[in-house]
């Protein structure tokens, strides 16, 4: 093998999730599909590929995302492409392109790689997974609220603390739109604090000045007007009414007056569940109204509200703690002794899984003394090891031995090995 072979090697921020790790997502993205199907949200699959125009209307072109962080290319059509950032955007494209919102309601959801060009740190990678959720056709406070007791009840069944929750409230654009002025002036006459990057948002995206965490304008950040100060009735009494059903479910919650989002299609509810066990990248999951966004890229003025969670991020932060899901191994093992046991083993094995219905039986291959075939038995985390021999073969039995314990071998007829083994699934 060449030398340029043998460096070959991930590019860095694209990880790979190797066995041992890949039954701790698949349990997490189980119990989250489990229960986004108990609250009745459908899983739509979007291409990982979008024209680069959606992202730059969506997102915004004055953001770090469009200008620093994306993967785009030309492709042999000269049409500007990029691997998706972020759903949203994709999930409200098909939903317009392919007519779901005309007079409806949608409770959409789905999971798969998003792509940024950022540096790679704890939690955080240039391909990470996302699980999206999104609303459509719904004005009221209460499906913000669902969104949020949705995440709340999710965080319970992992097992998961230490995450708090922050909201706040944009208002309507119009209400926004006045704030920003008032921004826009308040930041012009402190220009000489301003860092590179405030100072070019001021006039684009003022509201994401805000969000700033360069220390030497936390201070002129902290003396900026408020926008709690500037909302519109209609906006106060929709935060009220979040605020009053948060309460009558019991989830705690700070309201953040920092917690923002820059563009224009944002609207009334934001909410982030946040922790300090990650370092500086501590939002687990953001969400929030958006209710601008499905006329911006064409569709009919629709409400929408969603959220979405890194699951990197999440799974960092459950083995942080010490909450791992547990993992199913294999209930059984099947150990093949003799050369008409080998070639019968493959046989055996599709006949007890169309007996025992859940099973998960491992059927050994590539041969292997008694001793290496039960040593492998064991690696497998099985409970029991079944054997068989030629003897066996020839008189219809089967060997069973338990492997996490003392218990002696036993040969028993294939049926009452069967109904242990449906014991041993429903147990």
């Amino acid at each position: 093998m060449s030398q340029s072979m043998k460096s070959l090697q991930a590019i860095r921020g694209m990880n790979d999730i190797l066995p041992a790790d890949t039954g701790v997502w698949q349990q997490v993205e189980a119990r989250v599909r489990d229960l986004l199907a108990a609250y009745g949200y459908s899983e739509i699959r979007m291409p990982v590929l979008e024209k680069t125009e959606l992202f730059k209307r969506s997102i915004g072109e004055v953001t770090d995302i469009v200008e620093k962080e994306m993967y785009s290319f030309e492709d042999r059509n000269g049409d500007s492409l990029t691997l998706r950032p972020e759903g949203t955007a994709s999930c409200v494209r098909a939903c317009v392109e392919h007519g779901l919102l005309h007079n409806q309601v949608q409770r959409l959801w789905y999971l798969g790689p998003m792509f940024r060009h950022e540096r790679p740190q704890k939690g955080r990678y240039r391909q990470f997974h996302q699980i999206g959720v999104e609303a459509f056709g719904m004005q009221g406070p209460d499906i913000d609220a669902e969104l949020i007791l949705l995440t709340a009840r999710l965080w319970r069944e992992l097992g998961l603390s230490d995450v708090r929750l922050e909201i706040n409230s944009l208002g309507t654009s119009a209400a926004r739109a006045a704030y920003r002025d008032i921004l826009v002036t308040y930041f012009s006459a402190h220009l000489e604090l301003l860092d590179e990057d405030s100072r070019r948002r001021l006039h684009s995206n003022p509201l994401r000045i805000l969000d700033s965490k360069t220390p030497d304008m936390q201070a002129l950040i902290e003396a900026a007007p408020k926008l709690a100060d500037h909302l519109d009735q209609a906006s106060q009494d929709h935060f009220a009414g979040l605020r009053a059903m948060l309460d009558a479910a019991g989830v705690a919650y700070r309201i953040n007056p920092r917690l923002v989002r820059g563009l224009d299609y944002y609207s009334q509810t934001v909410f982030e569940w946040v922790t300090d066990r990650l370092g500086a990248q501590g939002t687990v999951c953001a969400g929030g109204r958006y209710d601008g966004l499905v006329e911006y890229l064409g569709g009919r003025a629709t409400p929408a509200v969603g959220f979405a969670m890194g699951l990197e991020r999440l799974i960092a932060l459950l083995v942080d703690l010490g909450v791992q899901p547990k993992l199913e191994s294999a209930h059984a093992y099947l150990v093949l002794v003799g050369e008409t046991a080998q070639q019968q083993g493959a046989v055996l094995g599709e006949r007890l899984r169309d007996a025992v219905p859940g099973l998960r039986l491992q059927v050994n291959c590539g041969g292997g003394s008694f001793k290496s075939q039960f040593k492998r038995a064991d690696r497998s985390g099985a409970e029991w090891a079944l054997v068989l021999g030629d003897d066996e073969v020839n008189n219809g039995r089967l060997g069973i031995k338990a492997l996490r314990g003392d218990a002696r071998q036993e040969t028993l007829p294939e049926m009452d090995v069967i109904e242990r083994l449906r014991a041993l699934v429903q147990r």
